[in-house]
């Protein structure tokens, strides 16, 4: 591998879809190490005093309709809006995937050690320790994409963060 870059994701953000369904056979590709650092952006969000858009449905639809157009464009399925805010209890934050106990027993793993090990102070200590890891770079979006100190904010960003990474 030429490099690697941390992926910084909240399954609350709907433009993280997007980079998660992509980044696998993109960063392949280049020959470049994802770090999956799944992190608590509502929390970000919260203290930057950044969470008006939310309440602003003018710019909810146009979001909603970039990442459609975006989907499309990339041939990612797209089901449509999800209900907001999603993963309210952070459980998926913490374990790595929405409707946790159907992922996990499709993936024949046994959901409930698993989301008990979440529930933990363990599992809430990483989850911290990943939004504090976001903050110290300056994040206040996602998805994200970090090379050391460099970051880069958005989907159509992965492209340029992939080269980076790279050296190209």
């Amino acid at each position: 591998m030429a490099g690697h870059l941390d992926f910084y994701f909240f399954y609350g953000s709907i433009h993280s879809y997007l980079s998660v369904m992509r980044i696998g056979a993109l960063a392949s590709a280049a020959g470049v190490a994802v770090r999956w650092q799944p992190f608590n952006l509502r929390e970000i969000l919260i203290e930057q005093n950044n969470t008006a858009f939310t309440k602003n449905d003018v710019k909810m639809n146009y979001f909603w309709h970039d990442v459609e157009r975006r989907a499309r464009r990339h041939k990612i399925p797209f089901a449509g809006r999800a209900p907001y805010p999603a993963d309210p209890e952070l459980l998926a934050l913490r374990v790595g995937g929405d409707h946790v106990e159907h992922i996990l027993a499709s993936l024949d793993k046994s959901p409930a050690p698993i989301i008990a090990r979440a529930q933990s102070a363990e599992g809430e200590r990483l989850a911290k320790e990943a939004t504090h890891a976001a903050r110290k770079l300056g994040i206040f979006g996602a998805p994200t994409f970090a090379i050391g100190a460099e970051i880069f904010w958005g989907d159509d960003r992965l492209e340029d963060a992939l080269a980076f990474a790279a050296g190209r």
